[in-house]
């Protein structure tokens, strides 16, 4: 019986699928590493603003390190990594005072902590309210998490904590509708950031609750007036990162104090002479109440935020200083988003293969004219055999390896021939 499928014919695919596989590959590799090639390690840029980051739990098992994507290749490799997407405003532990004895191979002269550097359970492989591992070794099926945009936990999609999966805007495709989430804990312990208008919400929202329409359109108005993005001080951004325990019971559901957990000496993150810096700051608070005494619409509800929602979040001064206070600042900066992330990540990646292909057809031509033909005849020589393949090939059966290396077999000869 074996041996029945042993003579099947094995798996192929065309070459329009393998490199369009390929191409997809890395692209999304892209999009991960923000169009970092991993030749370089970034502590030199400081706290960067968004960029991958890795945790060796074979260096650091306690989890409360994490290395860039250059010294997760040349100085972790062959250890047990736990990849971690993305993370805000943090920079690369590799060789500090947490690894003991070992030193970066790229970057070894480093502080001996990285202080304004936040950790939380991913760091030690962990994720979600349940703690598990991704992908999880005892589910057969492993499913799509959901990131929250402000402590940047994943999520599953049956923790967090929805009466129904249809609570999640999706198109009819299943495609998700909204730009960002934010979790339970977060939208619990940041409860004002509910109050804001309906339309900033994720079309197709299931919800409850009873919204002014007038006040929503009113809201927008007042926002689109004020202009400016509202970017940050890159020193304010890089102190406003917090982190949220997700594995407390419903019982312990808010968290403690300003509903942050952050890494060490992160009680020194917000000083007093830090300043929020907008292009034209609000003088009338959009919320219209204090945001600290704001009833949010939908209490200890997950929130799913549509497109281009940074831009209504209040800008005046009082709410300024209450999303400093709260280290949450960083969500008036467009730039913060994964979305913008991506973007830069995909314009990078047009550029360098826009170098790569400059700088080939700049080879080709410095090259004298006896190397250009070598190389044109090469081409044609090419085109010719695989012509000439397919033409004598049997359609009704699969190309294989053993195939393709014949192909290469006739060309060497003919060469070695013509030598």
């Amino acid at each position: 019986m074996s041996d029945a499928f042993e003579d099947e014919a094995e798996q192929t695919v065309s070459i329009q699928e393998y490199l369009k596989g390929v191409e997809e590959q890395e692209l999304e590799a892209d999009l991960v590493l923000g169009g970092d090639e991993g030749k370089e390690c970034t502590y030199i840029n400081g706290y960067m603003k968004r960029q991958a980051i890795f945790s060796c739990l074979t260096c650091t098992p306690d989890g409360n390190a994490g290395v860039c994507t250059a010294c997760s290749l040349s100085c972790h490799d062959g250890h047990e990594i736990v990849e971690l997407w993305t993370k805000r405003n943090f920079r690369c532990d590799c060789g500090n005072s947490k690894f003991g004895e070992f030193f970066c191979k790229l970057f070894p002269n480093k502080d001996i902590e990285n202080a304004e550097n936040s950790y939380n359970h991913n760091f030690r492989g962990s994720y979600c309210t349940c703690s598990r591992p991704y992908p999880d070794p005892d589910v057969e099926e492993q499913v799509e998490m959901i990131q929250c945009c402000i402590c940047e936990d994943w999520f599953h999609e049956e923790h967090l904590g929805l009466e129904s999966s249809d609570e999640v805007p999706r198109d009819e495709e299943g495609e998700p509708l909204y730009e960002d989430f934010i979790c339970r804990a977060c939208s619990t312990s940041f409860s004002f950031l509910g109050s804001y208008p309906q339309s900033i919400w994720a079309a197709g929202r299931q919800c409850d609750a009873t919204v002014d329409t007038n006040k929503d359109k009113n809201v927008l108005e007042d926002t689109s007036s004020a202009g400016g993005s509202g970017k940050l001080k890159n020193d304010v951004d890089a102190r406003n990162n917090p982190e949220v325990d997700h594995t407390k019971s419903d019982s312990e559901f808010a968290c403690d104090g300003d509903g942050m957990s952050l890494g060490e000496n992160s009680q020194n993150n917000v000083g007093s002479d830090q300043c929020v810096k907008t292009s034209s700051p609000l003088t009338t608070c959009v919320l219209g109440v204090n945001p600290e005494n704001a009833s949010p619409a939908l209490e200890n509800k997950p929130l799913f935020l549509s497109k281009s929602w940074r831009d209504v979040l209040c800008r005046c001064e009082k709410c300024l200083v209450i999303y400093t206070q709260k280290r949450i600042a960083f969500l008036l900066d467009k730039e913060d988003s994964i979305a913008e992330y991506e973007k830069m990540a995909t314009l990078k990646r047009t550029e360098k293969l826009q170098e790569r292909e400059g700088a080939e057809l700049s080879l080709f031509n410095n090259l004298g004219h006896i190397e250009k033909m070598e190389i044109l005849n090469g081409i044609a020589d090419m085109k010719n055999e695989i012509h000439g393949f397919l033409e004598s090939f049997d359609s009704t059966k699969p190309i294989t390896a053993a195939d393709v290396h014949q192909v290469f077999e006739n060309l060497a000869k003919k060469r070695r021939r013509l030598d």
